[in-house]
C-alpha cells in the first residue's frame, strides 16, 4: 500500500476527492479543510493499493496538483485494516509488478545526478578495482562492483528512453560518461602512485591472472550478463525490490573493467587498455538495451491489463 498526503487548493479539493473516491484500491480517505499554510489550501490524504497508485498519480498530475499545491507518496511498510485488504483485493493486477512510473523517474533523476558523492563512490570503486585487478584478488573486484554506483545513470538513460524524456537522458549520459572518464583519470595517476612505491608492477599486470583475466578478455557470455543484469536491474528498481540491485552490481564488470583500462594505460598496455574498454562498453550497450526493452515490456503489459479490466 501507498500512503498519499495532499496540499489541494480550496477550488479544486472536491475535484480531488471525487478522483479519489472513483480510483479502484484507494482508502482511508481523510480531509482536512483549511489545514495547509504554506501552500494554503486543505489536506486530502488516503491509501492506495501499489497497483493502482500510477492512475491516482497520473489523475493528480492531470488536476495541476503537483503545480498548485502537493503530492506526497510514501510507501506503508504495514497496515492492518479490513478496508486497505479489501483495496488491494478490489485494484487489478498485482503490486509487486505494478510500476510506479513517476516514482521510477524521480528516483532515477537524482541518482543520475552528477555529484561530489556520485564521482566520489565511482573514484573509489574503481581504485579498489585498481588493487583486485593487480593483485587477482576476486574479493576486492566484487567490493568494488558493490561499491559502484553506474546503475543510477543507467537506468536514467533507459526510463528517459521510455518516457521519452531528453532532460533526463541528457542528464544520465553525462554523469555515466564523466563519472567513468574522472574514475579513470583519477585511477591512472592512482596506478602510477603505487607503482612508484613498488606496490603495483607491470610484471603484475601482464601476469597470469585466472581469477580477474576475464576483464580485458570480452566475449559473448559478457554481453549475455550484462542483459540479463539489466533485466534485473530494472525489475528491482520498479517493484521496489531494491536488495536485488546488489546481485544485479556484482554481476557485471563495468568499473573493474575500467579499472583495468586506467591501470593498463598507466603502464602504456594497450592490448588490455582496448580489451577493457571494449568490455566496459559491451557491459553498458547490454544493460542500456535490456532495461529499455524491459520497462517497455511492463508499459505494454499495464496498458492492455488496464483494457481488459472491467
Amino acid at each position: 500500500m501507498l500512503h498519499l498526503r495532499l496540499i489541494s487548493p480550496c477550488e479544486k479539493t472536491d475535484d480531488v476527492v471525487r478522483l479519489i473516491e472513483k480510483t479502484v484500491g484507494t482508502t482511508h480517505l481523510v480531509v482536512l479543510p483549511d489545514s495547509a499554510r504554506d501552500p494554503a489550501g486543505d489536506v486530502v490524504m488516503c491509501d492506495v493499493a501499489r497497483e493502482a497508485g500510477d492512475d491516482l498519480l497520473t489523475g493528480l498530475r492531470e488536476l495541476g496538483l503537483d503545480t498548485s499545491g502537493s503530492i506526497a507518496v510514501e510507501s506503508i511498510d504495514l497496515s492492518l485494516s479490513e478496508r486497505a485488504e479489501k483495496a488491494e483485493a478490489d485494484a487489478p493486477g498485482e503490486g509487486a509488478d505494478a510500476v510506479l512510473w513517476e516514482h521510477l523517474t524521480d528516483a532515477t533523476h537524482e541518482e543520475s545526478t552528477l555529484s561530489v558523492t556520485y564521482l566520489a563512490f565511482i573514484t573509489l570503486a574503481t581504485m579498489i578495482a585498481a588493487c583486485g585487478v593487480v593483485l587477482d584478488n576476486a574479493i576486492l573486484i566484487v567490493g568494488a562492483m558493490a561499491v559502484g554506483p553506474e546503475f543510477g545513470p543507467l537506468a536514467g538513460i533507459c526510463t528517459a528512453i521510455v518516457r521519452r524524456r531528453p532532460r533526463l537522458a541528457a542528464r544520465s549520459l553525462i554523469a555515466l560518461l564523466v563519472g567513468f572518464a574522472a574514475a579513470m583519470a583519477v585511477t591512472v595517476g592512482f596506478s602510477l602512485f603505487m607503482d612508484a612505491v613498488d606496490l603495483f608492477s607491470k610484471a603484475q599486470l601482464r601476469a597470469d591472472r585466472p581469477n580477474t583475466g576475464f576483464i580485458y578478455a570480452p566475449d559473448w557470455f559478457s554481453f549475455v550478463v550484462a542483459v540479463l543484469a539489466g533485466i534485473a536491474g530494472t525489475l528491482s528498481l520498479t517493484s521496489a525490490k531494491s536488495g536485488a540491485l546488489v546481485g544485479v552490481a556484482i554481476s557485471v564488470t563495468t568499473v573493474p573493467a575500467a579499472a583495468n583500462a586506467a591501470v593498463a594505460l598507466s603502464y602504456g598496455n594497450m592490448k588490455q587498455t582496448w580489451g577493457s574498454t571494449e568490455q566496459l562498453l559491451l557491459n553498458l550497450l547490454g544493460i542500456i538495451l535490456a532495461g529499455t526493452a524491459t520497462l517497455a515490456a511492463q508499459r505494454w503489459f499495464w496498458s492492455r491489463q488496464r483494457k481488459n479490466t472491467p
